[in-house]
């Protein structure tokens, strides 16, 4: 019993005498986040004399991570709700919200600092495996969408090297929404449609009011709007990507590829008892339509901000699309470029941007082809208007879109606040096929300014307060290009926002001052 008992308390005893070395292996971050909206006109302008939106959303997020030389290993359990979503007392009924965020684990198969792994060619190699955050440069094409409560997560597995001075990832992913235990094939209806959407009776699902389908708008054709893949409801069959990247002094070079596969539909009035039957889709045709996204980017810097001139940081990038997309239309001289720069003197910093998403030009554009530039799976919400008015779920115009701002910010050690000015217009002709407009008549490219304020204050280590308020003065245009209606909509669209950040360190530790 003796021996027993001292089996038994020599690991509690190891932990105890050998914290620093344990603490120093393990993180374990929680967080809360609250964020309380006013919304009246977010995304969309709002109907005349509309009210506004109230409501407060949560995240609730926990990660652990552990690091030994040879092994990482990270997941994220996160709970995502609105305030009042569930009632006080729930069923079964009322389901979860409580999901993985992130699961994975990435080893490491090269390290020419640890003599006791032979393989010496690659300085660094490593596997990474499971659910996880794909986030790269300025999260323009690839980001982990963190301003949604919910976020954005891929699984996928990534290989990574870095050897003198290179950063190398191939990575991949397969989905699939079953584990083919008794089914043939690999059809993928698309896992993110919402389930009621989905059908294996002898009927196909209507549209439901102020749904957006893959393609179209509503089942309005003049429209031609399409949203893109981050705010649609067809997820991805498969994708390959490569991302190389590599710092020249203070310039850093990097180049993208990325392949996402969607399977395949057809539209299916028959009423088959097949499943899979999505809005009049059925996803069971051979093959997929395969897009590639290509580019690079510069990002570099030149003084410093205490010099007469202070420090510049600039940024130039340019992007292409070809093969086809989700819909099966042939991609035809899709591109996305623009460059940006900030003059900082002090806490101070000031500077101009412009880009472009190519779109359809309505007049030379052919049946069965886009021009329209898709934004993958980045964070709109960054670059194009805190607003979100393009390259979200609420849709973004066919004619696609030119960006020229101007960004001001003060960064003191506390008070962050930046404020920023959007000039928003078409990239391409687009007709206006209102029932007054002349044949041929085009819109006005204008689509709209918006005026973005957010304000961050430190309270502590652990928390952080964010106070933002944004104007959308919109146009016609953009009320015909987003809604497909002109003279209907407020053209002023408002919205602000009190968020509170809480993300404790369980394992941090003071630093306690030594007497001398």
């Amino acid at each position: 019993m003796k021996i027993y008992r001292i089996r038994y308390w020599l690991p509690l005893v190891a932990l105890v005498c050998a914290p620093g070395l344990l603490l120093a292996q393990m993180t374990l971050v929680g967080q809360v986040r609250t964020r309380t909206e006013i919304r009246n006109g977010l995304g969309n302008l709002a109907p005349l004399d509309a009210k506004a939106a109230v409501f407060t959303s949560q995240r609730t997020r926990l990660n652990f991570g552990y690091k030994w030389d040879r092994v990482l290993f990270s997941t994220a359990i996160q709970d995502v709700r609105v305030w009042g979503q569930d009632a006080s007392t729930i069923n079964n009924a009322d389901g979860n919200r409580l999901m993985v965020h992130e699961a994975w684990a990435e080893i490491t198969l090269a390290n020419s600092a640890d003599t006791t792994i032979p393989f010496k060619a690659i300085q660094n190699l490593s596997l990474k495996l499971g659910r996880q955050e794909l986030v790269y440069d300025d999260v323009r094409l690839l980001g982990n969408l963190d301003w949604l409560q919910q976020g954005r997560r891929f699984d996928a597995a990534l290989l990574k090297a870095q050897h003198l001075g290179w950063s190398l990832d191939i990575g991949g992913g397969f989905n699939q929404n079953s584990d083919a235990f008794g089914v043939a094939g690999t059809d993928y209806t698309p896992g993110n449609v919402p389930a009621s959407a989905l059908s294996n009776k002898n009927v196909s699902l209507a549209i439901p009011a102020g749904f957006i389908p893959t393609s179209g708008k509503g089942g309005a054709p003049v429209l031609a709007t399409n949203v893109s893949t981050n705010g649609q409801n067809q997820q991805f069959k498969s994708f390959q990507m490569a991302y190389l990247t590599r710092k020249f002094g203070q310039t850093k070079f990097s180049a993208l590829f990325f392949k996402d596969d969607f399977s395949r539909y057809r539209i299916d009035s028959t009423g088959s008892a097949a499943a899979g039957y999505v809005y009049g889709r059925r996803y069971d045709q051979t093959g997929t339509n395969s897009r590639m996204t290509y580019g690079g980017m510069l990002i570099g810097q030149l003084g410093n901000a205490s010099s007469r001139f202070g420090k510049v940081q600039w940024q130039a990038f340019g992007y292409g699309q070809s093969g086809t997309d989700r819909d099966g239309l042939l991609i035809k001289n899709a591109y996305h470029y623009g460059g940006n720069l900030m003059v900082q003197r002090g806490l101070l910093s000031t500077g101009p941007g412009y880009e472009v998403l190519s779109g359809n030009n309505a007049a030379t554009i052919q049946a069965g082809q886009t021009s329209r530039f898709d934004p993958l799976y980045g964070t709109p919400h960054r670059h194009w208007g805190y607003m979100d008015y393009f390259y979200v779920g609420t849709g973004s115009p066919a004619g696609g879109l030119q960006d020229a701002f101007w960004k001001f910010k003060y960064a003191g050690s506390r008070l962050t606040a930046t404020f920023d000015v959007h000039y928003f217009s078409l990239a391409a002709p687009t007709y206006n096929k209102m029932p007054d407009a002349p044949t041929g008549a085009l819109v006005d490219a204008k689509l709209g300014m918006e005026y973005d304020f957010i304000a961050t204050y430190a309270l502590n280590k652990f928390t952080t307060v964010e106070l933002g308020y944004a104007v959308m003065n919109g146009t016609n245009s953009l009320e015909y290009t987003k809604q497909g209606t002109m003279n209907q909509r407020d053209k002023v669209g408002t919205w602000s926002y009190l968020m509170i950040n809480i993300r404790p360190d369980f394992f941090y530790a003071k630093p306690v001052a030594i007497k001398q």
